[in-house]
C-alpha cells in the first residue's frame, strides 16, 4: 500500500495541473474546483493520544466535564456517581496526581482559570442535594473558595443570585465571569459578571429570538471580544459584544441535525470547536474576521465511536491539545494536533497544497 506522503505529493501534483490548466485555458469549472478542493484540505488534523490518561480505571462515573489548567496544564475532570470522587487532577502527560469530593454534588460544567498568583477551577453544580444549583471556586487542591448562588435552592432570582441547573462557565485574565444558566430547568440566560461578582449584563428568557436562549450549554470567549453560546435547544451558536453584552448575530446553518453542546477556540483563533453530543462528533468551524459574523462553515468533522457522547470539552490554550468528556464511553480523551496543511498561493488566486511533512492517520475511538 502507497505511503501516506505519496498519496499527498500526487494530491499536490494534480492540484498544480489542475491550476495551470485553469490560468492558461480559462476554464471557470476547473479554476473553481481547484479552490473548493484546496479549501477543504486547509485543516489541522488531530489524532487520539492513546496514552492519555496512563490508567484510565481512575475513570468510574460519567465523565461530563474537563478543564485544563492554562499555565501548569494540569487536567481536570469531573465525573457523577455515588460514592466516587468527583473531581480527578491528572497532569498533562497523563499522570493521576489526586483527587477530591468536598461540596460537589452532580458536576456539569468546569473552567480552569489560573494566575501567576493563584491555581482554580471552577465548577457548576447541577445537584439537587445540598450543594446543588451553585457556581463554585475551588483551589486546585479542592479547597472552597466562593459561592454563587443558593446552595440546595434553585430560582430565578439576581439579588441574592439563584440558579437552576447552571451548564458551564468562561472566566477571563480580568477576573470576568461569563455563565449559562439553563441546562434545563427555569432559567434560559447568559450573564457577565465582574471579578467582584457584580452584575454586568444579563441576556435571557426561553425563546427563539435574538438573545433568547433554549438550554444555553456552553460559552467561551474569542480575541476579538465577541462572547459565542452554544444554544443546544435551538440548534445554534450564539454571538455578542462582551463588553456592552450587544447581540452579534447567530449560526444556525452547521447544526440542522444537532445543536451544539460545547464551544471552545484553538489557540490561534482560527477555529472553533464544537462538540456534538447524539451524534458523537466534534465539529471544527472556522473563525469569522473581527468585526463579521456571518455564516458558520465546518472545515473538518471529527467523528467519534458510536455512543461516545462528547459533552463538554476544553482546550490547552498552550498545545492546542483537546480534550473531551464523553458520557456515553465514561472517559475522557485527548486529541492532539498533528500538523496544519500550509497553502503556498498562486496567481489568479488558485492555492495549491503542500503538505510540510508526511501525513500519519487520524484516529480516533
Amino acid at each position: 500500500m502507497a505511503r501516506p506522503w505519496v498519496c499527498a505529493l500526487g494530491a499536490g501534483l494534480l492540484l498544480a495541473l489542475l491550476a495551470l490548466h485553469s490560468r492558461l485555458c480559462g476554464s471557470p469549472i476547473l479554476r473553481n474546483f481547484a479552490l473548493h478542493v484546496s479549501w477543504r484540505t486547509k485543516n489541522t488534523l488531530y489524532r487520539l493520544d492513546v496514552d492519555w490518561p496512563r490508567y484510565p480505571e481512575y475513570f468510574t462515573g460519567a465523565t461530563f466535564c474537563v478543564a485544563v489548567d492554562p499555565l501548569s496544564g494540569l487536567v481536570y475532570v469531573a465525573q457523577r456517581g455515588d460514592r466516587l470522587p468527583k473531581v480527578l487532577v491528572f497532569t498533562q502527560d497523563g499522570y493521576f496526581l489526586r483527587a477530591w469530593n468536598h461540596t460537589v454534588d452532580t458536576p456539569h460544567g468546569m473552567f480552569a482559570a489560573s494566575t501567576l498568583h493563584e491555581q482554580s477551577v471552577w465548577i457548576t453544580d447541577v445537584g439537587s442535594g445540598s450543594f446543588g444549583h451553585t457556581v463554585k471556586k475551588y483551589s486546585s487542591f479542592g479547597d472552597l473558595v466562593q459561592v454563587l448562588g443558593t446552595p440546595g435552592k434553585k430560582g430565578t432570582g439576581l439579588n441574592p443570585l439563584q440558579f437552576d441547573n447552571p451548564a458551564e462557565l468562561y472566566v477571563e485574565d480580568t477576573g470576568d465571569i461569563y455563565i449559562v444558566d439553563g441546562d434545563g430547568g427555569l432559567n434560559n440566560r447568559l450573564f457577565k459578571l465582574s471579578q467582584d461578582f457584580a452584575m454586568l449584563w444579563l441576556h435571557g428568557g426561553n425563546g427563539t429570538g435574538p438573545a433568547q436562549f433554549n438550554i444555553p450549554h456552553s460559552v467561551t470567549v474569542d480575541s476579538a471580544g465577541r462572547v459565542w453560546v452554544a444554544d443546544r435547544g435551538n440548534k445554534r451558536i450564539q454571538v455578542f459584544n462582551k463588553d456592552t453584552g450587544e447581540w452579534l448575530g447567530a449560526w444556525t446553518d452547521c447544526f440542522t441535525e444537532e445543536g451544539p453542546s460545547s464551544v471552545r477556540f484553538t489557540p490561534d483563533g482560527k477555529y472553533l470547536v464544537s462538540a456534538q453530543l447524539n451524534l458523537s462528533r466534534l465539529l471544527f468551524l472556522a473563525a469569522p474576521p473581527v468585526g463579521l459574523i456571518g455564516d458558520c462553515s465546518v472545515l473538518s468533522v471529527l467523528q467519534l465511536a458510536d455512543q461516545v457522547s462528547p459533552h463538554l470539552l476544553d482546550v490547552d490554550r498552550t498545545t492546542g491539545a483537546i480534550y473531551v468528556a464523553e458520557i456515553g464511553a465514561k472517559q475522557v480523551q485527548k486529541k492532539v494536533a498533528v500538523f496544519e496543511i500550509p497553502l503556498l498561493p498562486l496567481s489568479q488566486g488558485v492555492e495549491q497544497w503542500l503538505p510540510s511533512e508526511p501525513a500519519p492517520v487520524s484516529r480516533s475511538n
